[in-house]
């Protein structure tokens, strides 16, 4: 019993740090990096995933990498308009995103979110 709590704790914080990298490095991290492996390693749901994805980068996430780079001037005052402008975007969007995950059957959920990260990886591959 300890060693599968330690496992699954271990499991938990390595997909945590992973998308935590991801975050810092591309401004991605619940979506693409913590809800598949929340999926593949510890078999959530796909709807509890997601969910936990949302509760974890509310603020946690992003404010050590904004903080990063606003010193390295990389965020400007400007840039919080559109930042703040997409946020509105977000929370209509998380919220009917979230009612409308909430009606689908768990399968055509994740193979729509496997369409979505082929089509952005190959767009990504084939861009210049």
């Amino acid at each position: 019993m300890i060693a599968f709590f330690a496992v699954w704790w271990l499991s938990c914080a390595l997909i945590g740090l992973a998308a935590g990298v991801a975050a810092g490095i591309f401004g991605i991290g619940g979506g693409i990096v913590m809800v598949p492996l929340l999926v593949l390693v510890l078999s959530l749901p796909q709807q509890s995933a997601s969910a936990i994805s949302l509760v974890v980068i509310l603020l946690p996430v992003g404010l050590p990498a904004i903080l990063q780079y606003w010193h390295a001037g990389k965020l400007q005052p400007e840039h919080l308009k559109i930042a703040a402008i997409l946020g509105l975007g977000v929370v209509v969007g998380s919220y009917f995103g979230a009612k409308l995950s909430l009606q689908l059957p768990e399968m055509v959920l994740r193979k729509l979110f496997a369409v979505l990260l082929v089509a952005v990886a190959l767009k990504m591959w084939f861009s210049r």
